[in-house]
């Protein structure tokens, strides 16, 4: 790497990251899934609009801009961390993480929906591979808990992420950014604020409840908001600025590594080697797709525009704080 603390940042964007589901399965001692997602997304815009107003860096734009924004925060944020929340009221944090791993497989997928172009082998057969691991993780053959509506509800978090990332791909980014002078980190804490917005709108579905005051789950939301928010996505901001969007994405497989590890030690979790095999399978499908997104010059529109998912995933998952 270019910078030698860019290998710090990066086990430690690891640890932040792949930690969430841990520290969401602990705060749900205290807090409700929406509880949770409002908390986090408060506190994540909190420490984001401070480094704004820290660099100088203005937030503003038109009412169209503001549109596209709550769009993005919608599925990119505010959703996605709902259904984490409800998911992991019966799903293992583990399995949460090995789940979230499936992210560019779906962005990858809705991205070349929308591009309507013929996809490269490499990438066809990354996705068959990927999801060849999530079928493997949900053994629907075995007809046990696995299809539960937990499972499916952090497997569309999963999917919200994608369709929020080929949505920003396509509408908040290059030219975009550009016309109202926008930053990554003013977009994200734009993001962060409309995100809030609907997490306040779904609060009354399971958030009116009394909070129990169970301290390690208070510091435990504390610690996701703040450190897993704010401060991971500005040090994932310097990474991207030193090494590069690929290079920093590389912590996509690290997160359910973390996360798995994570659930063993602190929580006692066991996946079985079924899951893992399964998990091995979607990084496997993950690594040719981001393979298959390296230019070929005697097929110069592989790399045309953003519609390309996968490459979206690469390029815009470490510039949003979707984790």
């Amino acid at each position: 790497m270019n910078n030698p603390a860019s290998y710090y940042r990066l086990a430690a964007l690891a640890l932040l990251w792949g930690s969430s589901f841990l520290l969401i399965k602990v705060a749900l001692e205290a807090l409700s899934p929406t509880q949770i997602a409002l908390t986090r997304i408060v506190l994540g815009a909190l420490v984001l609009v401070a480094l704004c107003a820290v660099r100088g860096i203005r937030l503003r734009g038109s009412a169209a801009l503001w549109r596209r924004i709550a769009t993005a925060g919608l599925f990119a944020s505010a959703l996605p961390w709902v259904l984490f929340g409800v998911g992991e009221q019966t799903v293992a944090s583990g399995l949460t993480g090995v789940i979230n791993a499936t992210t560019p497989l779906w962005t990858a997928l809705f991205g070349m929906l929308l591009a309507r172009e013929t996809p490269p082998k490499s990438r066809l057969t990354g996705l068959g591979v990927g999801f060849a691991g999530v079928v493997l993780i949900f053994a629907p053959w075995q007809g046990g808990d696995l299809l539960a509506p937990g499972v499916l509800a952090c497997l569309g978090a999963a999917a919200s992420y994608g369709v929020g990332y080929v949505y920003i791909g396509r509408k908040l980014t290059g030219e975009s950014l550009r016309e109202h002078g926008l930053s990554p980190l003013a977009l994200a804490s734009m993001q962060m604020i409309a995100a809030a917005g609907f997490a306040a709108v779904a609060l009354p579905i399971d958030g009116l409840r009394p909070v129990h005051p169970e301290p390690l789950a208070l510091l435990s939301i504390a610690v996701l908001g703040v450190l897993g928010t704010g401060i991971a996505f500005a040090m994932n901001y310097r990474l991207i600025a030193d090494e590069g969007a690929t290079t920093a994405s590389t912590v996509a497989y690290l997160m359910p590594i973390v996360s798995v590890l994570l659930g063993w030690l602190v929580l006692d979790e066991q996946l079985g080697a079924r899951v893992l095999t399964g998990m091995a399978l979607v990084l496997a499908g993950v690594l040719l797709i981001r393979r298959s997104n390296r230019p070929a010059r005697e097929k110069p529109r592989i790399v045309r525009g953003l519609l390309r998912g996968s490459q979206l995933y690469a390029e815009l998952a470490t510039n949003h704080p979707g984790k």
